[in-house]
């Protein structure tokens, strides 16, 4: 297998992540900020250290104004656009958003109106996909719309859980469309997913956890969620990048 055949995307949380993903061999990285929400749009310092940091791996930026469902208001629309237009000010190579209306049908007109200011950059639909009633309508009316991608799990938690699906996908797409497989995809299954699918852009994280150097934090204090370990930052590990690239183009079994 050959690495020009294969397209590798990192969802990176930040400007170390995204310097990670480079000297692993990535791609190209999708910046997002709060990764736990499922990634919402980054703050313009970040996108443009980002942007000076990369330089053979591009940069695609998530335009999501908020976590949750991707039903948006008059105002979150408004939001939308000036961050298209300052991820075009800052030379962003891509951006990646996703719209749908109350009945889990693609936006097409919102969608359209985005696309509009995005000129001169690579569109990915996002896992906002995963969310739609009906995938294979889904497929069509993005074709149309004339993102260049589509990220999905299948419909699915991960994408290993979603490979049949994702195999119906790819072959109804007919290279009309490229499809990336993403969520939970990982050293131990990219291969697996690639071989049941036919699928040929992944995105992974590959993110491992950083003992914080702090010498004191104070015990009965959590920044967000109980859930949430604040003695330990995640990031993108270049080590598990390129590990699970050559999980693809070199297996082992």
């Amino acid at each position: 297998m050959n690495k020009q055949d294969y397209q590798f995307e990192v969802c990176a949380n930040g400007v170390d992540s995204c310097l990670a993903a480079q000297q692993g061999g990535a791609h190209r990285v999708e910046l997002c900020a709060s990764i736990p929400e499922g990634g919402t749009t980054p703050s313009y310092g970040e996108i443009k250290v980002a942007r000076n940091i990369l330089k053979s791996t591009r940069l695609h930026v998530i335009i999501r104004p908020r976590g949750g469902d991707f039903l948006y208001s008059p105002i979150e629309i408004e939001r939308m656009i000036e961050d298209l237009h300052i991820c075009k000010e800052l030379g962003v190579d891509g951006v990646v958003f996703g719209c749908l209306t109350e009945e889990g049908v693609v936006d097409e007109a919102l969608c359209r109106k985005l696309l509009t200011h995005c000129k001169g950059m690579s569109t990915t639909f996002h896992r906002a996909f995963d969310r739609c009633k009906n995938p294979f309508q889904a497929l069509e009316q993005i074709i149309n719309l004339g993102f260049d991608r589509i990220l999905t799990s299948g419909l699915q938690p991960t994408a290993e859980e979603g490979m049949e699906l994702l195999r119906e996908l790819q072959f109804k797409a007919q290279g009309r469309i490229r499809l990336m497989a993403g969520s939970g995809v990982n050293e131990e299954n990219i291969y697996r997913i690639a071989k049941e699918t036919n699928i040929k852009e992944f995105h992974f994280s590959a993110r491992k956890k950083v003992k914080s150097l702090m010498t004191f934090t104070n015990p009965n204090l959590h920044m967000g969620s109980t859930n949430n370990d604040d003695s330990y930052i995640e990031i993108t590990s270049e080590d598990r990048v390129r590990n699970t690239i050559l999980a693809l183009l070199e297996p082992t079994t």
